[in-house]
């Protein structure tokens, strides 16, 4: 038996690192497990919006609480994760007016939540943000919200709950767990073995092959982000950025950083391959981002890009996570496939599965990502 703990967390994503964390903070001493390295798949290779505003609204709790732990966590982490409340806009163009009323009826029900839009148009808009194009026509402003740096965030969680006493050990391929009496035993390709009466599968797209061991299968989807970042220009864009869109059109976002550069992503996914670890950016999802970048922002059209990137996300079909615990087995919880807009709510995941996990209830409504959603009627 390779170590022995009050909890074993698979999967060492911002979910998982911030569990790990905060389950320090409630006195359970805590067994991290990473395939490869801590941050390196979804909670690496995103945006890094640290969005509220676009969320369904009975995220909102999770959300806010969330963003409570990105204001502080500088001091919590002892690390800069180049956390910036610096805003975030999402815009409409000319030719979907209708989106405008969306905007003013999420406004309003985000507000009961303690959210605050604000909603600009005409001159309003162009004197806060001359950067926009011909074609926008409005936009949603949240002032509170902003973005930071995903390669740094998970690492930082880990490293502040490994200074704590968690036990974290990276390249480590979980391949077998069960249940055994009143302990999970839970196996590494490599033949280690780690024993714990409770259990946090917070695997990403890998979720679904330790789920299923314990009669939970989930119908999840690994895809690839499409991201980029230009060479460096004058710091003046402050909010990040989005397109309200139907779901069926392609858009594009774009936050710029303190260095200058404007970090590109778009709602296309590309190919990734869990098995292989593996996920690929597709040329022709990022020239189709450019096209849409010229609309957005036209002067950011002119930029030229300096790298691409992805990796390897888990959507379910509700684009909702499965979050909380298990429907068949006591001790076991979950949290993991966030669709691509896990970032934000990351570090509120995982105070919340502490939560639940270290006093048997939270405050913050988990219905509707419970697992047994997709049980298969008998």
């Amino acid at each position: 038996m390779s170590g022995a703990s009050d909890v074993i967390i698979v999967g060492g994503g911002l979910m998982g690192s911030s569990a790990a964390l905060f389950l320090r903070g409630h006195g359970l001493s805590v067994t991290l497990l990473e395939t490869d390295l801590i941050g390196r798949q979804a909670s690496g290779t995103n945006f890094g919006n640290v969005r509220r505003q676009g969320r369904p609204i009975h995220q909102l709790p999770l959300a806010n609480r969330a963003i409570a732990i990105w204001r502080q966590s500088r001091e919590l982490l002892g690390a800069d994760v180049e956390y910036l409340q610096s805003g975030h806009i999402r815009v409409c163009y000319r030719e979907r007016p209708e989106l405008v009323g969306s905007m003013e009826e999420y406004a309003a029900n985000a507000r009961a939540e303690g959210l605050e839009l604000e909603l600009l148009s005409g001159n309003a808009l162009r004197d806060q943000f001359p950067f926009f194009g011909p074609d926008v026509l409005a936009g949603s402003y949240s002032a509170t919200d902003g973005h930071a740096n995903p390669r740094l965030a998970a690492p930082a969680f880990a490293r502040a709950a490994a200074r704590l006493g968690a036990v974290i050990h990276e390249n480590t391929k979980i391949v077998d767990a069960q249940k055994v009496g009143e302990d999970f035993i839970v196996t590494a390709a490599d033949g280690r073995t780690f024993r714990a009466p409770i259990l946090l599968i917070t695997a990403g797209a890998w979720g679904n092959a330790l789920s299923s061991q314990f009669g939970e299968p989930v119908p999840i989807v690994p895809k690839g982000p499409n991201m980029s970042v230009t060479e460096p220009i004058p710091y003046s864009i402050l909010p990040a950025v989005g397109v309200m869109t139907p779901l069926e059109e392609e858009t594009v976002y774009f936050r710029q950083v303190a260095r200058g550069n404007i970090v590109l992503g778009g709602s296309t996914r590309g190919p990734s391959f869990p098995d292989q670890y593996r996920a690929y950016v597709e040329p022709q999802n990022t020239l189709s981002q450019l096209k849409h970048i010229r609309r957005l922002a036209p002067q950011l059209g002119k930029l030229n890009i300096i790298r691409v990137w992805s990796g390897i996300e888990g959507y379910m079909p509700d684009s909702q996570p499965v979050m909380g615990p298990s429907a068949t087995t006591s001790g076991l919880y979950y949290a993991f496939g966030f669709s691509g807009s896990g970032f934000q709510i990351g570090p509120g995941v995982g105070e919340t599965m502490a939560e639940i996990i270290a006093k048997g209830a939270t405050d913050i409504p988990i219905q509707p990502y419970r697992i047994e959603r997709f049980a298969t009627p008998s």
